[in-house]
């Protein structure tokens, strides 16, 4: 190589050494000077572990449960995520109790994620409480409603958003009081096998005795029964004034669904059901009184942008667990943001000082410090008359918010000396 060939390639190696050390410190001022995430690498993003059924009798759910919190997931990283830094939601299927724990502690031991959130199986939720606990690391319980996760088997470690039990159990029995279904009335319950169903019927039945109503008949139902024939049977020999379901998930929609072919002449309600099961019962088959915690026509301008957002996006109506989800996650972006971290502990002492959050509803809710649980408003919903409705999925009414505008949040929530919770 000639002398001015070697002198060329050290000045070529000179100016490109510059233009590396010139791009690095410009790298290193726009992260000094807070620029959002589009600088930062996606190994510097907050890892979300995110678990919910995305099979069996609550894979629907968990379907919904997805979309909610993708789409927050994006409206929060491309307003700069959080801190500056994008948020990384990576979503599996918890699949059942035991897979769902193995899941959450190799989320925090291989993917390093930052907290988990997410579940709506009551069984599930709890051996991943039982994780989060161990491993000292935050899980936002996001669908899950037994009354025992909030009670005999709560952690400082856990907050939970959806309603408990309890709250819907009492507003649910407020409405079945209003309709004269309960006092003086023979009521035949089904139940759902596992955890939550447990705590339905548990508080349901107490309802009921509370009220003058009794209960002749409950049968508990495996998790993976489709066939109600059996039951309806046993049903129509009864002839309860009321039937009372305390069913998860799809059951509801098979259960009702089976009821209309059977033609029985009695009242049904139920202390749990989702807008997406009403929707695949299908006009003409459901009716009765039901409980939620949400619902798309909310008049507010949050729930009309969240809709109409939701409907661009995926072409459909979203239903209670996808809202929830949304909700959820904006709520963790919050609180790191204000926080100024995503250490657990400081996570913990912001949300223990009960700030409010937009939960896409009349009344702003907030998690109470003692029991982690989001206190907000519930309501009732039952079937709109035929012909009063033109889209063949919009035929549910609505009730006004549970509790009402002048009544606490906390109306229908067990009290600290009901709730044997201790941190």
């Amino acid at each position: 190589m000639s002398k001015d060939s070697k002198n060329i390639r050290s000045a070529q190696t000179v100016s490109g050494r510059r233009r590396v050390l010139k791009a690095g410190a410009t790298m290193a001022g726009a992260l000094a000077l807070g620029f959002p995430a589009i600088v930062r690498s996606q190994a510097d993003a907050i890892k979300i572990g995110h678990l919910t059924p995305m099979t069996g009798f609550l894979g629907a759910l968990g379907g919904w449960a997805v979309l909610g919190i993708k789409m927050a997931q994006e409206e929060i990283n491309a307003a700069g995520g959080v801190m500056g830094r994008k948020l990384d939601v990576m979503s599996e299927d918890s699949v059942n109790p035991a897979t769902a724990a193995t899941k959450a502690q190799r989320m925090f031991e291989r993917d390093k994620v930052d907290v988990l959130m997410g579940e709506i199986n009551s069984a599930s939720a709890k051996t991943i409480m039982q994780v989060a606990e161990r491993n000292k690391r935050l899980f936002m319980q996001i669908g899950a409603r037994s009354d025992a996760l909030r009670g005999a088997n709560c952690n400082r470690y856990t907050f939970h958003v959806d309603i408990p039990v309890t709250v819907m159990v009492n507003a649910e029995g407020q409405g079945l009081l209003r309709e004269g279904l309960i006092k003086g009335k023979r009521i035949y319950s089904l139940t759902s096998d596992y955890l939550f169903g447990h705590d339905l019927a548990k508080a349901a039945k107490k309802f009921v005795l509370a009220h003058g109503g009794s209960v002749i008949g409950d049968e508990l139902i495996a998790t993976d029964a489709t066939d109600f024939s059996p039951y309806l049977l046993k049903i129509r020999q009864a002839k309860p004034d009321l039937i009372a379901t305390n069913l998860g998930g799809n059951q509801v929609t098979n259960f009702v669904k089976q009821y209309a072919e059977f033609g029985l002449p009695y009242a049904v309600a139920g202390f749990n059901l989702n807008t997406a099961d009403a929707w695949a019962a299908g006009r003409g088959n459901l009716g009765g009184i039901w409980p939620t915690v949400w619902h798309h026509d909310i008049d507010t301008p949050g729930t009309k942008a969240f809709v109409a957002a939701f409907r661009k996006k995926y072409g459909k109506t979203p239903e209670n667990h996808a809202w929830i989800e949304y909700v959820s996650l904006h709520v963790m972006a919050r609180a790191m943001n204000e926080a100024k971290s995503i250490d657990t502990d400081k996570l913990i002492a912001y949300f223990e000082k009960e700030p409010q959050f937009d939960l896409l509803k009349p009344r702003k809710g907030y998690f109470r410090s003692w029991d982690h649980q989001m206190m907000q408003e519930a309501y009732t919903f039952t079937v709109k008359k035929e012909g009063t409705y033109k889209e063949a999925w919009d035929f549910l009414q609505f009730s006004a918010p549970i509790p009402g505008p002048d009544q606490p949040l906390e109306l229908l929530a067990p009290t600290k000396e009901e709730n044997p919770c201790k941190f």
